[in-house]
């Protein structure tokens, strides 16, 4: 562990935020929700379907699996899944979850480059996992690399670029999370962070700041995501959708609130 006198790293504080008892679905509207999870679950059926009717057989990467959700779907479409995971915890799990399947590999990527190098695979997943890191473009960058040619780039549940968004559109979002927090316990803590993020002052040493990095950069910027893949992928299709933590209020929002979240589907790689 880092000194008292240095910033603690994205892997120290990705870990202590993503301990042994760290429950992967709660607060996660894309594992909560069934309409998130569905919109996910089709596209990653879709890609893989098309990479294993052109050849025969899928080799993924799935970039921060977390406890595996996702895991079960890309596996149930037929792929063969390299799996890396950055807190160590989450990977043993992984590795005791999956263990009789040896159609997957658990890698504990500790400083988060290992998914970025290897043997090519057919498709890039990244699921809820842009957002945690602070040079997502060069990380696109070098994860488009490592697709084979004809193969995908799947992302989803990352929040849209804040200043492209309305002061309505922004207002809604926060206040829905404020009401969803106020439900959970440790109201404090959750004020706490509230207040930093209006304030702009974040502590670099406490995961609820750093883990969660988009309110650090201002969400993450999907035109940038776009144009980084439109260099290496024939066609390149962002998809924007509403998205909170509570199941009463994402009800409302799909019908009523402008979108929140995005997910970008890359094909054809070059």
């Amino acid at each position: 562990m880092s000194s008292i006198l240095e910033k603690p790293s994205m892997a120290e504080l990705q870990e202590c935020a993503h301990d042994a008892g760290h429950n992967y679905a709660k607060g996660s509207p894309h594992i909560l929700h069934h309409s998130i999870r569905d919109r996910v679950v089709r596209r990653i059926h879709q890609v893989v379907g098309e990479v294993m009717k052109r050849n025969g057989r899928c080799r993924v990467v799935e970039v921060g699996a977390g406890h595996g959700c996702f895991t079960d779907h890309l596996l149930a479409a037929g792929a063969e899944v390299e799996v890396t995971e950055m807190s160590a915890p989450s990977a043993e799990f992984l590795r005791h979850r999956f263990r009789h399947n040896p159609r997957v590999a658990v890698i504990h990527d500790a400083d988060g480059n290992a998914a970025c190098s290897g043997d090519p695979v057919d498709v890039v997943v990244c699921i809820s996992v842009l957002h945690h890191i602070p040079d997502y473009l060069g990380t696109t960058a070098k994860l488009a690399e490592r697709v084979a040619p004809g193969g995908a780039f799947l992302s989803f549940q990352d929040p849209l670029w804040y200043p492209r968004r309305s002061a309505w559109s922004l207002g809604l979002d926060r206040g829905s999370y404020f009401c969803w927090r106020m439900l959970q316990g440790d109201f404090r803590r959750g004020l706490g962070t509230r207040i930093r993020r209006m304030r702009g002052a974040y502590d670099e040493a406490n995961p609820s700041d750093m883990v969660e990095y988009h309110v650090v950069r201002q969400g993450v910027d999907e035109e940038a995501i776009h144009g980084c893949l439109t260099a290496s992928f024939s066609v390149v299709d962002i998809e924007r959708y509403w998205s909170t933590q509570s199941c009463l209020l994402q009800a409302v929002g799909e019908r009523y609130f402008p979108a929140s979240n995005f997910g970008i589907l890359a094909r054809g790689r070059i």
